[in-house]
Parts: structure tokens; C-alpha cells; sequence
């Protein structure tokens, strides 16, 4: 049975609605082995193994990317930009941007983009497939080149869009099915200021809709309790590594629930479990002493979409009077639990 045939049928009727005549070609890509380790990495970034978070869905990073190649196809029917977009996250390792906070990338979170066109290169499936459908690796191995792939934020493109949509879906069900189509219908490919094709939309009701839910969404991703919580899996994994029980390509090569076996057998177990059972974090204007605390600023993701051809920024007060609240947010407080280590 093809994975994409054993699909939650939730994930299917949102799949349906961003692209209803499904591309079988792209099948035979989503079937290939190094592609199919990442529906074992979830988006939330190791969030939601904690009561912190009330995430009921998994979402992997596999059906994140699948929906990207879609909506690249929806709008293009172009094969290399699909491919692409399909492969774009092909490099994530386990709990994703926790990664990026191990190496200190926090504010860009793009330090594991580099593995990208090598783990293509070494898939002889993957280059067996290309070869077969006359496509270069350099076509396919870096979807930066595509706009409607992605481009620089706050502009919108397909990888934007995706996450956007299915985090408001999935993980933080403020959005049903309808608004979800009823915002993706609204979208179109228009020319920015640059002269550059890139989505947006064409009623600027829909497009201050999008810009109130992408801002909300965009303090959410950097909020205490989830940069804790990314900062405190990236140093157990960090400490894992220096005491010689986890490699740093085990991250690559292992799906999370067998890196989270991998804590829970190690000294870690203790500590480990106190986050997964928190139901919230303590909060502290000065820096705690004695127990484990963060204060981080991760990166600003937000939107500023066209609006036929106008950035609702310049044209709607009141997009930006939200963007302009987003980009004011800062933690500035100490986030903790009560443990060491």
C-alpha cells in the first residue's frame, strides 16, 4: 500500500482541497526510503510530546512536504518546482528546529538546509528516478530558487502557506476546512514590487483574515513554554552526544520515538519526564537560581501578503497594526520548571 493511500482521511480531504487531481507521478518520489523517514518527525518540533501543548494531531514533516509539492503544482504544474518543494525538508532531522537551537541558530533555524542536495545525491532511488525524468540534481536539491517554492520573509510562498494553514488546521484548530479552502481559493500567482511571481490574494478581507491568523500564530512559535521547550530538547540531545550515546547522524537516521527511547533510558529519564507531564511553565521576571531556565528570542515568522500586487502592510491600517504587534513581541521573562541538570 502506497503511503499516501494510508493517510488519515482528515490529511487526505485537506490534500484534496489544496490540489483535487492528485499528481500519481509524484508517488514514485514519495515512496523513496529517505523521504519516507521523515513521517516520523513531527512539526511541532518535540511539542508535542509535552501537556504543555495541546496538540491532539500529528502532523509529520513528510505530510507537511507532500502538501508543499501540491500547492506548487497547483499553481505551476511544474515538475522540477514540485520536486522541489517535496524534497525541501528531506534533510530534517528528529524534532526539527530543536536542531537548529543546538546549534545555536535559533534566530535563522535554517543550520540543517545544508545536508539537503547530499542526502539526494546519495539516494540511489531518488537520482534513479530524476535520471528517468530527465532532471538535474541542481534543478531539484534547493527549492530557494523557486519563488512560489519560497522565497525571503514576510513575502508568501508555498512552504509559507503550507505550514500556515495546517498549523492553524491541525495543530492549533483555530481554523476548519471551509475557512482553510475558503482562504486557499482566494490566493492566485501576481507580480511583487520586485517583478518577481509570488501567491496572493485577491479579496482584502480574506488577506487581513490570513494576516490576523499568521500574525497570532507567529508569537506562538516563539513564546516561552515552546523555545523552552525547543532549547531544553536540544541540550539533553547535546548532552547525549558529548557522553557518546546518541551521534549526531543518529538524528538523521532515527525516527523521534526511538530517540525519545534513547532518553528515557538514559539519566535524563527524570528530567525528561517532568516536561512531558508539565502542564505549565513558572514564569520569572529575574533569573531563577538552581533549576533549569531559558529567556530566548527565536525567529520571527510572519507574513506580509500581496494583496493584487500591494503589501497589505502599506494598504490595510489594520494588518498593520497586527504585524506591527507581532514584530513588537519579546520574551523577556524566565521560563522554568522546578529541576536541574
Amino acid at each position: 500500500m502506497k503511503y499516501i493511500d494510508r493517510l488519515d482521511k482528515r490529511i487526505l480531504e485537506y490534500y484534496k482541497m489544496l490540489e483535487p487531481n492528485f499528481p500519481e507521478w509524484l508517488n514514485d518520489y514519495i515512496e523513496t526510503e529517505k523521504l519516507l523517514k521523515t513521517q516520523y518527525i513531527s512539526v511541532s518540533c518535540g511539542t508535542i510530546y509535552s501537556e504543555m501543548f495541546d496538540f491532539k494531531f500529528f502532523y509529520s514533516s513528510l505530510e507537511h512536504s507532500i502538501a508543499v509539492a501540491l500547492i506548487i503544482w497547483h499553481f505551476t504544474h511544474d515538475k522540477k518546482q514540485t520536486i522541489a518543494g517535496l524534497f525541501h525538508d528531506i534533510a530534517t532531522p528528529s524534532f526539527k528546529h530543536c536542531v537548529d537551537f543546538l546549534d545555536g541558530d535559533y534566530m535563522n533555524q535554517e543550520s540543517t538546509e545544508d545536508l539537503t542536495s547530499k542526502l539526494i545525491s546519495d539516494s540511489e532511488d531518488i537520482m534513479n528516478l530524476l535520471k528517468r525524468d530527465g532532471i538535474e540534481l541542481f534543478e531539484i536539491d534547493d527549492y530557494h530558487i523557486y519563488p512560489i517554492a519560497d522565497n525571503d520573509t514576510p513575502k508568501l510562498a508555498a512552504d509559507r502557506l503550507e505550514y500556515s494553514l495546517s498549523n492553524a488546521l491541525f495543530q492549533f484548530e483555530i481554523l476548519d476546512v471551509n475557512k482553510v479552502k475558503e482562504i486557499y481559493d482566494d490566493i492566485c500567482i501576481q507580480k511583487n514590487e520586485d517583478g518577481v511571481d509570488e501567491l496572493g490574494f485577491k479579496t482584502k478581507k480574506i488577506a487581513r483574515e490570513f494576516v490576523k491568523i499568521t500574525s497570532q500564530m507567529s508569537v506562538w512559535y516563539r513564546d516561552e513554554k515552546r523555545t523552552f521547550s525547543m532549547q531544553f530538547i536540544a541540550d539533553i540531545l547535546k548532552r547525549l552526544n558529548e557522553e557518546g550515546k546518541i551521534k549526531r547522524e543518529d538524528l538523521y537516521n532515527l525516527g523521534e520515538k526511538e530517540v525519545i527511547d534513547i532518553i528515557e533510558n538514559s539519566k535524563y529519564k527524570e528530567v525528561f519526564d517532568i516536561w512531558k507531564n508539565a502542564k505549565k511553565l513558572k514564569i520569572s521576571k529575574e533569573k531563577p537560581k538552581g533549576v533549569y531556565n531559558t529567556c530566548i528570542q527565536a525567529k520571527v515568522r510572519y507574513i506580509n501578503p500581496l494583496f493584487n500586487g500591494q503589501r497589505m502592510y502599506d494598504v490595510c491600517k489594520i494588518a498593520k497594526k497586527m504585524i506591527d504587534k507581532n514584530l513588537a513581541y519579546k520574551v523577556t521573562d524566565y521560563a522554568y520548571l522546578d529541576f536541574n541538570f
